[in-house]
Formats: structure tokens, C-alpha cells, sequence
């Protein structure tokens, strides 16, 4: 009795899966075959700013935006680990304390390497 009910509930999920998956097939064909496919003067003309772009909107970044960004993750995701830490202290006792200070000793260390490697230095 308790496996047909299992397979009764990943039936509704593949019922609702596969009619997700034909909506969306649906609604992008409309899209495409509704929408105005010719581009007039005012989608070509410049920006609100005025005028023109000065280059290709495909050039490379520099990789020291990719860095800051990886380094902003980083240490946003220890702000995310020290709240409900924080909150539960009194829970996890002794041992959880240690285990943050030592996730957090960790995470200083490569703050400090990356410093002393240039990585935040921005010319």
C-alpha cells in the first residue's frame, strides 16, 4: 500500500513537471512568433544617455572584478555562518565556539594572504 502511494506521489510530480516544461515551451514559441521581429530606427538609435557607445558591449572585463567578487562572497558567507551561530551558542556549547574560532582563524589567515599577495590593490 505504501509503495503505490509513493509512485501516486512522484506520478503528480512528473504530471507537474512535464506540464511546466510544455507551458514554457509554449509561452517562449508565442513570444517569438508575436513579437516584432524588425528593429526600427528608435531601438537602434542611442542611449537615453545621448550618445553613442564607445565599444563593443562583448569586451573582456578586467579579472580583478571577478576577484572582488569571489572575495565579497567569501566573506559574506562568513557574516551568514556568525548569525545563527550567534544565536545558538548557548547550544552548541564549548565545542561550537571553538569550531568558529577556528573558522574564523582560517578565514583570517587567507584574508591576510590575499592583502600581502596584492589581490585588494586596485591601480
Amino acid at each position: 500500500m505504501s509503495i503505490l502511494l509513493l509512485h501516486q506521489q512522484y506520478l503528480d510530480l512528473f504530471i507537474y513537471l512535464v506540464f511546466s516544461a510544455i507551458f514554457a515551451i509554449i509561452i517562449f514559441s508565442a513570444s517569438y512568433f508575436l513579437a516584432v521581429q524588425k528593429s526600427d530606427s528608435e531601438k537602434v538609435s542611442a542611449y537615453e544617455c545621448g550618445f553613442n557607445p564607445f565599444d563593443d558591449a562583448r569586451s573582456a572585463f578586467d579579472v580583478r572584478f571577478y576577484l572582488v567578487s569571489i572575495l565579497f562572497i567569501i566573506f559574506d558567507l562568513e557574516i551568514a555562518f556568525l548569525f545563527p551561530w550567534a544565536l545558538t551558542l548557548s547550544k552548541t556549547g564549548l565545542v561550537g565556539f571553538w569550531v568558529m574560532v577556528i573558522f574564523l582563524f582560517v578565514l583570517t589567515i587567507g584574508f591576510i594572504y590575499e592583502w600581502k599577495k596584492g589581490a585588494l590593490e586596485w591601480e
